[in-house]
């Protein structure tokens, strides 16, 4: 387990080298560089934010054109897709691409311009579809909409409410204006919508029988089309055939770009890359011929970069200690065992200054408790080949999703150990099969015994688990103390409470009336039962002394200490905790044991066997999936709040190297380094 120790490095280099160097230094990813505030009337900083804003404007066209093309022609991946890792390619593909970059970004801006096109002509279609719908009740006029009349006459074409009759109409021309001398009313067509009509008067009196029109909810077409109804419908119907095969022609252009996907694909990484790149010379000190970067790195990765860059660059470079109020990045190292489980101390929160790496220590615990809480060898056979087989077939996977296979691959040889000792296959699966199918009952027995059988054996088992893990989360805490030469709170903080807690427990054990109630075949001596109270008294009594050392006021330093030996019922209560390896183990062996009787109800008869591997196959697999869950957040929960509570802080940063941090591609270097 290991805080990688961290080199503040401070680079000086001609700037005409900046471009090759900062791209090395990309691709090694091994530098996170700190922005540096200092200014004068020689170096200074560079402005970049219109080199940013074209190289942001091509990423965001590509990202465009690619998801055009994946909607018109998406790409066929399987389910494994996400496993296969990044695809590789060479620095000398990258260096070449910038002669291409232009004319690609002009493709991407077509297939951009082309997807606009068909999203305009298919939000025209249903505009045309309406006006085409709004000629239908017009179609038998043989005149165009908009006719207002002659020389002589004015013309009312458009629509009233439904179901008037011209016979109605007139008379309430009549009844409204009886000096109307003359109109004309005719009734195009009548729904239960509108009544269409067409009235013609004389010009002298249009307003007299607009104004009653007006009365009567008259309405005339929007936009009335200036040829007949009947024309303009056919008009409006070859215009959308034409979008349609407008729209059509335009897919198919589409769709053939589909073999440009790869190319547009790494225009995003490199687009993507060369923005990282101008984010760093943000960061950069610069004069007429010389730059200057400053930043962290691995101190086993500093002679390395130091000779690569020498070999290749005229170029300075200093190593040197950070001091104690740097705020330094950390690095995680630890071996294959346990690196899969630096995701889990990362998501809590990396060490912070002057704590050790939890990560080592941590993982035996977390293949161990996981493997308890799923507690089934088939189970825990299925995952590990699982893993071993994505292990095994995607050998360039990415490297956090490796990890995590890696975890669950240890998980489940924990779960296999685990299945075995407590005799669970599938739970009972060979006992029901051999009772149900065969008519003679078999039985793997357990290698050493049967939570199902034996739940208050297995509950001790789990608190002593839990004790074993406690105090070990304790002996770290006492380890970061001696280091840190901090000898009297390690006494006052560990070894005390390694007392209290120790004497209380063996008291416990020499008393009857407590080994009855957890079934132990021992007890110890009363005299040792006496002893450890003793002890136990003496160390609650240190605690009282020393629980509150950092106070002055005597009468608070008591009452603090008392508060902090209170914290003996936490103590009581983290132990309690671990009774839920006892719960999800018997969750577990439970589900399946019901999943098997279940399946066993078909009887021993073609359908029954049906029926059987049905039942089998669904509730397994919902079995399995459930569990781990639970065993996944419930291992968690165990090592984030009574393991790590018990020396535990966090609060440090993560390193972020200046890297290629891409999308798509990585550079054939990158891997075979990695």
């Amino acid at each position: 387990m290991a805080v990688l120790p961290m080199q503040r490095v401070n680079l000086c280099a001609l700037k005409k080298d900046r471009k090759k160097i900062l791209e090395m230094l990309q691709r090694r990813g091994v530098i996170e560089v700190k922005d540096e505030m200092w200014e004068d009337g020689v170096f200074q900083k560079s402005d970049t934010a219109s080199a940013k804003a074209v190289l942001e404007k091509g990423i965001a066209a590509s990202r465009q054109a690619l998801g055009v093309i994946d909607s018109y022609a998406p790409e066929k991946k399987s389910i494994l897709a996400t496993l296969a890792g990044k695809k590789e390619t060479s620095v000398e593909y990258y260096d070449n691409f910038s002669t291409q970059r232009e004319k690609m970004l002009q493709t991407a801006y077509h297939i951009i311009s082309l997807a606009k096109s068909i999203a305009d002509n298919k939000a025209e279609l249903p505009k045309l579809q309406t006006q085409i719908e709004a000629l239908i009740p017009w179609l038998n006029f043989d005149i165009p909409l908009n006719f207002k009349g002659t020389r002589q006459t004015s013309a009312f074409i458009g629509t009233l409410p439904p179901q008037m009759t011209e016979q109605e109409l007139d008379a309430q021309f009549r009844e409204a204006d009886p000096k109307i001398e003359t109109v004309n009313i005719e009734v195009i067509s009548n729904t239960k919508d509108q009544t269409c009509v067409f009235i013609l008067c004389k010009r002298n009196e249009a307003g007299r029988v607009e104004e009653i029109l007006r009365v009567l909810g008259f309405a005339r077409p929007a936009s009335p089309p200036s040829s007949p109804p009947a024309a303009r419908k056919q008009q409006l119907e070859e215009s959308v055939i034409k979008l349609r095969q407008e729209i059509e022609e335009e897919e198919t252009k589409l769709k053939s770009y589909a073999d440009q996907r790869e190319i547009l694909e790494f225009m995003v990484d490199y687009y993507g890359t060369r923005l990282e790149k101008y984010e760093v010379i943000n960061h950069l000190m610069q004069s007429r011929r010389v730059f200057v970067l400053a930043g962290y790195i691995p101190q086993r990765e500093a002679a390395a970069l130091e000779k690569a860059l020498s070999q290749e660059f005229d170029v300075v470079v200093e190593f040197e200690e950070p001091s104690v109020e740097e705020d330094v990045p950390v690095m995680l190292s630890n071996n294959a065992f346990s690196a899969p489980v630096e995701s889990v101390v990362e998501s809590y929160s990396l060490p912070g200054k002057g704590e050790v790496d939890p990560t080592t220590v941590m993982s035996v615990f977390y293949y161990v408790l996981f493997g308890m809480m799923l507690s089934d060898a088939a189970y825990g056979f299925l995952v590990t080949g699982v893993c071993a087989f994505f292990l095994l077939k995607f050998k360039n996977m990415e490297l956090n999703m490796r990890k995590t296979l890696r975890m669950f691959f240890y998980c489940g040889i924990s779960t296999v150990f685990w299945g075995v000792m407590f005799g669970s296959y599938f739970g009972d699966v060979v006992h029901v099969v051999s009772k149900t199918f065969f008519g003679t009952p078999l039985t793997l027995a357990p290698v050493w015994f049967e939570p199902l059988n034996q739940p208050m054996r297995m509950l001790v088992f789990c608190f002593l688990i839990g004790i074993i893990h406690l105090f070990t989360g304790l002996a770290m805490n006492f380890y970061q103390l001696v280091r840190a030469k901090k000898y009297l709170d390690a006494l006052y903080d560990v070894v005390f409470w390694y007392a209290l807690v120790i004497g209380l427990i063996l008291v416990l054990l020499s008393k009857k009336m407590f080994i009855d109630i957890v079934k132990l075949n021992f007890i110890l001596p009363a005299a040792v039962g006496n002893i450890a109270a003793i002890v136990a008294a003496a160390a609650a009594v240190g605690i009282i002394l020393t629980g509150g050392r950092e106070s002055r006021n005597p009468f608070k330093r008591l009452l603090k200490g008392i508060y902090s030996l209170y914290n003996v019922t936490g103590y009581l209560s983290d132990i309690l905790s671990y009774s839920r390896l006892l719960a999800l183990g018997l969750a577990t062996s439970v589900i399946a044991t019901v999943v098997n009787q279940m399946g066993s109800m078909g009887g021993n008869n073609p359908a029954g066997v049906v029926m059987f591997i049905l039942v089998f196959l669904l509730g397994h697999t919902l079995n399995i999936g459930i569990n781990m869950l639970g065993a996944y957040v419930h291992t968690n929960r165990l090592q984030y709040v009574e393991f790590f509570g018990k020396f535990y802080t966090g609060g440090g940063r993560k390193f972020h190297p200046f890297a290629v941090n891409s999308q798509y591609y990585k550079f054939k270097e990158d891997h075979n380094n990695g």
